[in-house]
């Protein structure tokens, strides 16, 4: 399609700037604030695009998260939208015994993390994210602009053809808050309890489920369902 093919040639600002004419408010932006995410809400703040921002709260987020998310909405002057699971953390044990995320990691992903995107999406047309393609195997094939098979609405993904490189020159150069923990070895940041620091060497998603031959929560699990047209009939348009 063409504005997809056009889409490649774009920069992240540019991107943005055609879903804010597109969408407007009917596109948000889903950030678990690492350091992409960061990069991201510095470029809709500064283009002054209308993306809501929101995160999938777990309940089992680093305290560092929970800290960058308060100085994010204080130095950008906005709110971020927290979604949550339907089962307390207690109620997940109840129902299903302690430490899940041990014993069947996708359940627990399905649960606090997929269910509540799903249902958010739902009054979207579009959904922003930071995923880059050299991130892992997983998403090396990310259109900067693609249909979403799986929660069935358009994708967006400005920084798909960044570097690592890239990212931390333009956190450094405008001086976006990001997370100290990647200053410790944690260049992928999820749960406390599936997140841990890589070693030199390794692949930058192995601490993630780190044990487990998982290394998506199922958020960009690869859909191969064709979806209809890209461009919307008018901006905003509702699915």
């Amino acid at each position: 399609m063409e504005v997809q093919a056009a889409a490649e040639r774009w920069s992240a600002e540019e991107l943005l700037a055609w879903a804010a004419r597109e969408f407007g408010e009917k596109a948000a932006f889903a950030s678990s604030f690492g350091a992409e995410d960061v990069v991201l809400i510095d470029i809709v703040s500064r283009i002054n695009a209308p993306f809501a921002v929101f995160t999938l709260d777990t309940d089992f987020l680093f305290p560092e998260t929970y800290e960058l998310i308060s100085k994010i909405e204080q130095q950008y002057r906005i709110g971020i939208e927290r979604l949550r699971p339907k089962l307390s953390p207690e109620s997940q044990v109840r129902e299903f015994g302690d430490e899940l995320w041990k014993r069947q990691p996708d359940l627990c992903c399905q649960m606090r993390k997929v269910e509540p995107l799903t249902q958010r999406l739902e009054a979207c047309s579009a959904w922003i994210t930071g995923i880059r393609r050299e991130q892992s195997p997983t998403r090396a094939n990310a259109r900067k602009l693609e249909w979403d098979a799986k929660f069935g609405l358009v994708k967006l993904n400005p920084i798909a053809d960044w570097t690592e490189v890239e990212v931390w020159e333009y956190i450094h150069l405008h001086k976006v808050p990001y997370s100290p923990l990647h200053d410790r070895g944690y260049p992928s940041i999820g749960c406390t309890y599936c997140t841990r620091a890589v070693l030199p060497g390794e692949d930058p998603r192995a601490g993630r489920w780190s044990g487990f031959a998982k290394t998506e929560c199922g958020l960009h699990l690869v859909e191969t369902a064709e979806g209809p047209k890209l461009v919307p009939h008018s901006a905003g348009a509702a699915r």
